[in-house]
C-alpha cells in the first residue's frame, strides 16, 4: 500500500537563503505585506501574516553577500502566497506594481489566478488565489485539467482597489 499524507496537510513555512537580510526583510514587509515576527540576531528573520509564528524564514547562514544562484540550477522554483479571495490578490498585486517591482508573469491556471515576480535575490514568488473547488476545470472523465492562459492583470488590480472603497 502506498502511503498517503493526511488531507489536512498544508505547507507550514518556507525558509530562504538570502544575501542581505535587511534588504530582504524590507522587501517582504513592504512589497508582500508580511509582518516581522522575530529576528535571530543579524542572521535570520521570521515573517508572517495574521499573527502566525512564521510563514517565511530568511537567513544568511550560508549565503551572506553571495551571488545569486544560477537560473538553471536545481532548487526552489518559487514560493507561493495564497490569498483568501480575488480582491485581496488584486490589492497585493497593485502594491507590487506601486512599489515598482517587475511582474515576470501572470497566468490563469483554471484552478487559480497567479502573478509572478522575483525577490531581490532572484527567488521566484507567486501571488495567487484559488477558485472554489467546484469551479476547477475537469475533463470528461472528471480528472483535473489545469492550463496556462493569459488574464487581465490591470482588471484584477482595479477589482482589488474597488473592494477597499
Amino acid at each position: 500500500m502506498t502511503y498517503q499524507a493526511s488531507p489536512g496537510l498544508s505547507v507550514g513555512h518556507v525558509h530562504l537563503k538570502v544575501t542581505d537580510l535587511e534588504r530582504s526583510v524590507a522587501f517582504y514587509r513592504e512589497v508582500i505585506g508580511l509582518d516581522l515576527v522575530q529576528r535571530y540576531g543579524r542572521q535570520a528573520a521570521f515573517l508572517s501574516a495574521g499573527g502566525y509564528h512564521h510563514h517565511l524564514g530568511l537567513n544568511t547562514w550560508e549565503s551572506l553577500g553571495a551571488p545569486p544562484a544560477p537560473r538553471r540550477a536545481p532548487g526552489l522554483y518559487h514560493v507561493a502566497f495564497l490569498f483568501p479571495d480575488r480582491p485581496s490578490l488584486g490589492r497585493a498585486v497593485g502594491n507590487v506594481v506601486a512599489k515598482g517591482v517587475p511582474i515576470t508573469g501572470a497566468a490563469d491556471h483554471g484552478v487559480s489566478l497567479a502573478v509572478y515576480l522575483d525577490d531581490p535575490d532572484g527567488n521566484g514568488i507567486e501571488l495567487y488565489w484559488d477558485r472554489p473547488r467546484e469551479d476547477w476545470p475537469r475533463d470528461a472523465a472528471g480528472e483535473l485539467e489545469m492550463f496556462n492562459a493569459p488574464f487581465d492583470v490591470p482588471a484584477l488590480i482595479a477589482e482589488g482597489e474597488a473592494a477597499t472603497v
